[in-house]
Parts: C-alpha cells; sequence; structure tokens
C-alpha cells in the first residue's frame, strides 16, 4: 500500500519521482480539510491543505455496485485503463455487501456471463414448489406472495460474499485497478465554458488519508447520483408526487430504504403448519400476543398505505414478516424497511442516515427475538449477518440530457439513440401493467459536466420511472456496462461522452 508522502518539498518530489504523484490545491475539498485554527459561527476556519495526487487513469469509476462493476469491467475490456472506487471490501454492492443476493435469469453481456460465474462456481441457491410447497402465495414471501397457492416456482439466489468474491476476481482479470475501503469524499472540477465543466479528478479517503485520482472520463456508479451532486451537476432531490388515494399530507416523501439480513436454523415447514393450524397466515395473532407483552414496539410491524401497487403493498409498512430462502436450506433472507412516515432523505441527511441505521437494527434485534420466541419453526434460529450497506430505493434523480418519465414508457417511445432494442418491463407504478420502451443514451449524460457517465439507481429518469424496473439488478448491470462502452469508445476515439455518436442499439 503506499504511503502517505511527507509534505515537504524534498520528499514530495521524491514520492513524485517514484510514483507519478501530484498535488491538487486548497479549493479541491469544498470545506473539507481536517485541521481547524479557529471557528465562527457554524463554520470552522481551516489551513490550507494539499492533496496528493496518487493515480491516473482513462476511466474512473465511482461505487462498485452492478452498475459500477460493469461499467469498470467493460471499459478496462475495451483497453482503457481503469480505476474502481468502492467504500466496501468488494463489489456488487447491495447484493453483496447489502446481502440482497437476487440471482436473475441472463439479459445478455456481463449480466449473463456473471450470472453464469456463480453457478459454475457453486454460488447459486433454487428454491422450488418441491422444497417450499407452501411458499407460493404466502403472505411471508417476499417475492412469491402473489403466486396462486400451490403454483410452481423457482427463485434463485447467490451466496452474497460467494458473489462478491467472483465479482472481485473478473474486475482482477480485466486488469480495473479496484480501490476497495475508499470513500468518495469530493472533486475537482474545471471549467470549459459558461455552460459546460469537467471533472479533473476526485478525492478519496482510505487508510492513508486524502488521496487524489486523475481521470479522463468518470462514471458515477454510487447509486444515489453522489458524484453528480459534488460534480455541481442538477438534480431532483428523492422523493416525489403520489397518486390518489394518498392524502396530501403524505407527498414528497422518499420510498423509503431497507437493510436486510439473514437467519439460519429455519423450518419453514413448521411455520405453515402453524400458519395453517391456527388460521393466522400473517402471524397477526402472535403479533398482538407479543405487543400485548411488550416485546415488540409499535413502530416494527406497521401497516400499509391505503393506496394501490406501490403506495400498497410494495415496501410502504411492513406489516408481517418478509422473507425469502437463501444460501441453502434453514436459511433465510429478511427485510427491514425504515418507516415510511418518518420521510427520510438517507442518501443526503447525515442525520437521518444515522437515525434509519440505528433503527433498523434495533428492530432486527427485536424481531429477532420476537421470532424465536413467538413463531414455531424459528425457535432454533439465529441471526447469521446483518447487511453492512443500507439499500436506498430513492435518492437523487440526475437531469440529464434526456430525462425519461413516465410517460415516455406509457406511450412506448423510441429513440434514435437508444441504447437498447424496446424492452417489454412489468411496472410497479402502474399496478403491474407491461409496457414497451426504449432509453435514450442522453439518459447518461447529465447536464453541465461534459465528461461523467450515469449509472443504475443514479440514471436520468424521473421519479416515477427509476422506482419501477430501471434499478434491478440486470438494468444496473447493462446500464453499467453501456455506460463502460460509451467511455471506452470515447477514450479510443479521443473525445468527450457527450461527442459519442450513439447510433445502434448496445442490447
Amino acid at each position: 500500500m503506499m504511503q502517505k508522502p511527507q509534505m515537504n518539498r524534498r520528499n514530495f518530489l521524491k514520492a513524485s519521482a517514484m510514483t507519478g504523484a501530484a498535488v491538487i490545491g486548497e479549493n479541491l475539498l469544498r470545506g473539507g480539510t481536517q485541521l481547524a485554527f479557529g471557528s465562527k459561527g457554524n463554520e470552522i476556519k481551516a489551513p490550507t491543505e494539499k492533496i496528493p495526487l496518487t493515480m491516473e487513469a482513462d476511466v474512473v469509476v465511482v461505487g462498485g455496485g452492478p452498475g459500477g462493476f460493469a461499467a469498470a469491467l467493460r471499459a478496462a475490456r475495451m483497453g482503457a485503463s481503469t480505476i474502481l472506487i468502492e467504500k466496501y471490501d468488494m463489489p456488487g454492492g447491495v447484493h453483496t455487501s447489502g446481502l440482497q443476493g437476487a440471482y436473475n435469469a441472463g439479459v445478455g453481456g456481463i449480466h449473463t456471463e456473471l450470472m453464469q460465474r456463480f453457478d459454475k462456481e457453486g454460488h447459486v441457491y433454487t428454491a422450488t414448489e418441491k422444497t417450499f410447497p407452501d411458499w407460493a402465495g404466502n403472505p411471508l414471501s417476499h417475492y412469491e406472495w402473489g403466486l396462486k397457492p400451490g403454483s410452481s416456482f423457482t427463485r434463485k439466489t447467490f451466496n452474497p460474499e460467494g458473489g462478491g468474491s467472483v465479482m472481485l476476481a473478473m474486475l482482477e482479470e480485466a486488469g480495473v485497478k479496484a480501490l476497495y475501503n475508499n470513500i468518495f469524499v469530493d472533486v475537482k472540477m474545471k471549467k470549459l465554458s459558461k455552460k459546460e465543466t469537467a471533472i479533473e479528478a476526485v478525492v478519496v479517503k482510505n487508510a492513508a488519508g486524502l488521496q487524489a485520482i486523475k481521470g479522463k472520463i468518470f462514471i458515477d456508479g454510487s447509486g444515489t447520483a453522489e458524484v453528480v451532486a459534488r460534480a455541481g451537476a442538477p438534480f431532483v432531490r428523492g422523493g416525489g408526487p403520489q397518486p390518489p388515494p394518498v392524502s396530501l399530507d403524505k407527498q414528497n416523501r422518499p420510498l423509503p430504504g431497507g437493510l436486510l439480513w439473514t437467519m439460519g436454523g429455519v423450518d419453514f415447514e413448521e411455520v405453515s403448519k402453524y400458519q395453517k393450524s391456527q388460521n393466522d397466515p400473517t402471524l397477526s395473532k402472535l403479533i398482538a400476543a407479543a405487543l400485548a407483552a411488550g416485546d415488540i414496539p409499535p413502530d416494527l410491524f406497521r401497516p400499509r398505505l391505503e393506496g394501490k401497487c406501490v403506495y400498497g403493498n410494495l415496501y410502504i409498512g411492513h406489516p408481517t414478516l418478509d422473507m425469502n430462502p437463501i444460501e441453502g436450506p434453514g436459511g433465510f433472507i429478511l427485510w427491514e424497511n425504515v418507516p415510511y412516515e418518518w420521510a427520510l432523505h438517507i442518501d443526503d441527511d447525515a442525520k437521518d442516515e444515522v437515525r434509519a441505521k440505528t433503527a433498523l437494527r434495533r428492530f432486527i434485534d427485536v424481531e429477532g427475538r420476537f421470532l424465536k420466541k413467538y413463531v414455531p419453526g424459528f425457535q432454533n434460529a439465529f441471526i447469521t449477518n446483518i447487511g453492512r450497506y443500507l439499500g436506498i430505493r430513492d435518492g437523487r434523480h440526475p437531469i440529464g440530457e434526456y430525462v425519461l418519465s413516465i410517460d415516455d414508457a406509457l406511450n412506448s417511445r423510441t429513440f434514435p439513440d437508444a441504447v437498447t432494442k424496446p424492452m417489454t418491463k412489468n411496472f410497479h407504478w402502474d399496478c403491474y401493467k407491461t409496457h414497451t420502451f426504449q432509453v435514450p443514451y442522453r439518459c447518461f449524460l447529465p447536464q453541465k459536466v461534459n465528461n461523467l457517465l450515469l449509472t443504475g439507481a443514479s440514471m436520468s429518469f424521473s421519479y416515477e420511472t427509476i422506482f419501477m424496473v430501471m434499478r434491478n439488478f440486470p438494468w444496473c448491470t447493462q446500464t453499467g456496462e453501456i455506460a463502460g462502452f460509451a467511455a471506452g469508445s470515447s477514450i479510443k476515439q479521443g473525445i468527450g461522452p457527450k461527442e459519442l455518436k450513439w447510433t445502434e442499439p448496445l442490447f
């Protein structure tokens, strides 16, 4: 690991000669230095600090979730020198560090390759109606609750830790310089014109302190458009208008994030026997008994809203156990959602983030004890893991050269710069109705910054559109590959992403 150079002239020049390092000056961080000479009011006066420029690459990707992972992989495979910055100890985001482990049928390109690697290396677990005869249509099921009881189904999950190792290996094989346990802090911008700027370097914090990384093209794989915000590109804060009958006082709240956790030693056959014999499919009798005894707080299991679809039975409220088989027999993943009524902006408010993470840890502890004490089939269960990544379903929405709206999807619009062939999706917002549409390349290009590309949940989509199916694993991986392809093509042509002529779908 590179040691942080001593900041006198002789040692710095020596370090620069050995590593190619340079120094970026005092304006690199907007208010972001470590030591203070004094304070006034609600501000701290800080001394000038120079930050060592330790690395440089053609393409710099911030965030190693499915989007950032695929972007870095594709760019590197096209011959671009590529650096990936990831705050956790492996790539994969909510699906690895966050434990979700959702295995999907391959949709082409890197996503298909990745699913095949998961399967080949023995990380995939498959649940069907044969292994879980009472799972389809069960209200405790996160995915199969809407099926008719007894229906056939196949639900595959991958081991999050094993999956993260596969993704890490693929990046290494492609020659990506992946920087794990590096936290993105800020950007150094340069002006190009009155209307356009460019990112010169990003600042990260790691064991050596603050360091700067220079690049030609940057990709926002943060999942919350954090690079967009730091770069000064326009965006809309999370949250948005909600359809009737949601009352006006409940509008403009972000869709709540969630923390995932896993339990082992669960006997689901015994759980289903209880549900049937006691006519208690949602465990409401057991929840009521635990509430009366003071064993659980009233905000643990909350009723759903009065709306439909997104604002009825999806993520809004948490009235009962929410679980899915994962990893192997007896293993389950469980969802713990932030109370919607708290209206927390976890992506951009430090107090909200702390409140959410603290509360969800408390909920998990309480729910785990409730399950063991009250629910047959859980008496021998134990918590095996809690995600170190709190999934954010509704963060900043960048304003790009084109903003894909709900009308585009509902009217099946096509575009000359479409990145895929017409896609058919079931929309949560529209009560699962199917629509066919395309996404233009311009949705990958934020306004005002000419060398930044977007991916995944940080795409230039409207609030209603991004929530649907435009932030799942397959789509985020596809958008990452598209962004990586755009970056690699731009590097080869010696142009910026906004100058790239996109004429054919990649998928």
